[in-house]
């Protein structure tokens, strides 16, 4: 007697997750779809089924009875695998947009699980066009990147959903020239209003999302000397968290900003090793310039950064404390870099990437609530 193929095991679930089945069934097939995600071989088998993914959108943007927030958790681990992008989009070309409106929705129960696809998607660059193509082509009268940080900065915008991973959709849109301008156009306000975002005592995943936007925008140098400046005063935003208990001198003490003066005995530092790794970089991004520098060490920066490099427990988190470069390298970020240099440090990269999606395997979602840790931070 012949066994059935994997393959056609899976398709008999297709009638099942439809519009319109019973609810039961639809719950009892959308669970097994998302058992079926949480490995490897589970999720291939799934990309190759084009009519079960069309499905699974469907009822992830379904309203009650629909099994919605199972069929978000699947995509979210189906969309943690970059190399299932492609046929997630083949099937769905419209995927970003509606997931988009799911999150943006302030009545959605699952915008958390929506978002979360998107932080997953928008890690790599096809996607990432698409998402921000859907975000221009938002509501006329405001733009939809607006939406999203009004969304991630206003307390209580969803009562239902926490949000978190808009942090990091964000944070990948950010990667783009386009949502710089965005972000630092100096009549929108939009990264003062990200700044109080570096201490969100909540979520890790809302944290390093802004933080992680931050660093991207610190890469146009041209607008360092704002960013550094009295109209956004950046600097104590990122210092902050990298500051602990330490009891300076009072003649060091006057060179720090007064948010950083007289810290309490119990100041924590940021907790997440990958934060305060991105927290030191925004700030070395800053120091590229004469200027930057300038105003950098002028803030007291040094302090902070000399007690954080002793306190530090791990190795990868370096604290980089530097001299003033030779002449011609005035601006680190207009240095030409050596072509055999460049093949190590992007070989470097590839690898890191490597090892943190083999990570992200370990942090997939189940069939239970585990919606953190779904997307990269």
């Amino acid at each position: 007697m012949s066994q059935t193929s994997p393959k056609a095991e899976v398709a008999k679930l297709l009638p099942f997750l439809t519009l319109g089945e019973r609810a039961d069934l639809q719950a009892a097939a959308a669970q097994h779809v998302l058992a079926l995600t949480g490995s490897g071989p589970g999720r291939t088998l799934l990309a190759g089924q084009a009519a079960l993914l069309r499905s699974l959108v469907e009822l992830a943007v379904a309203p009650p009875p629909a099994p919605a927030r199972d069929a978000a958790r699947a995509l979210v681990n189906l969309a943690a695998d970059p190399g299932l992008h492609k046929p997630l989009l083949e099937a769905e070309p419209g995927l970003p947009v509606r997931l988009l409106g799911c999150a943006l929705d302030p009545q959605w129960p699952w915008a958390e699980e929506a978002a979360a696809v998107l932080a997953n998607l928008s890690r790599e660059p096809v996607p990432c066009a698409a998402l921000i193509e859907a975000l221009a082509a938002a509501e006329p009268g405001e733009s939809g990147l607006e939406r999203l940080v009004r969304a991630l900065c206003t307390p209580g915008y969803n009562a239902r959903a926490p949000l978190h991973y808009l942090g990091p959709v964000l944070s990948n849109l950010s990667q783009r020239p386009a949502t710089r301008a965005f972000l630092l156009d100096r009549n929108r306000c939009v990264v003062q209003r990200l700044l109080p975002l570096t201490q969100y005592p909540d979520s890790s995943v809302r944290r390093g999302g802004v933080v992680g936007t931050l660093r991207n925008c610190c890469f146009e140098h041209r607008h360092h000397e704002w960013l550094l400046g009295p109209e956004v005063d950046i600097l104590p935003f990122l210092l902050l968290p990298l500051a602990g208990p330490e009891d300076f001198s009072e003649e060091e003490m006057e060179r720090l900003p007064v948010d950083l003066q007289y810290l309490p005995p119990d100041k924590q530092r940021e907790p997440d090793a990958d934060i305060r790794k991105m927290l030191i970089e925004t700030i070395m991004l800053l120091t590229a310039t004469a200027p930057g520098r300038k105003q950098v060490r002028d803030q007291g920066a040094y302090l902070i950064l000399r007690e954080l490099h002793s306190w530090e427990p791990e190795s990868d988190v370096q604290v980089l404390i530097g001299d003033e470069p030779e002449q011609g390298l005035e601006n680190l970020l207009e240095v030409q870099v050596p072509e055999e240099v460049e093949r190590q440090l992007q070989q470097q990269d590839h690898q890191e990437r490597e090892q943190c999606e083999r990570e992200q395997q370990d942090l997939e979602l189940g069939p239970g609530p585990q919606a953190e840790g779904a997307a990269p931070t």
